[in-house]
């Protein structure tokens, strides 16, 4: 196995999570097709949400998409990322925009296991574990 790539799905508002992303983490929007480019039957209010799209920052990658109309989308508690930080100001940096329109859990705080961590619930229900392991 060489990856495992979170995929992440919303109920109509893909394009706005991956803005957020991509201003949370200064990252890049790849691969962006909708239901109308693709060549898939779909129904004319399915046009402009996503089908499929990348986002990508160093080594952080994930796929998103929209549901098909009249599907819904049901977030759970049950996934979270954890993000693996190079520096306690990168980590700072992220949790202060996550946690902006976000729940915190645990604020960022030094640990017992020699990290510095943290663990948010972002606008879009995405539960992020934000990790610094000092040396």
């Amino acid at each position: 196995m060489k990856q495992a790539t979170p995929y992440f799905t919303f109920n109509g508002n893909a394009r706005e999570a991956l803005e957020y992303y991509k201003k949370i983490f200064d990252g890049e929007i790849l691969g962006v097709k909708t239901f109308g480019e693709a060549d898939y039957p779909t129904p004319p209010e399915a046009d402009d949400r996503i089908i499929h799209a990348q986002f990508k920052k160093d080594d952080l990658f994930i796929m998103v998409s929209d549901t098909f109309p009249g599907s819904s989308v049901t977030t759970g508690n049950h996934i979270s990322l954890v993000l693996e930080f190079n520096s306690e100001e990168e980590i700072q940096k992220i949790y202060d925009r996550l946690s902006l329109k976000g729940t915190v859990f645990m604020e960022l705080q030094d640990t017992f296991w020699g990290a510095k961590y943290a663990k948010v619930k972002d606008s879009f229900g995405v539960v992020w574990d934000l990790n610094y392991t000092k040396s």
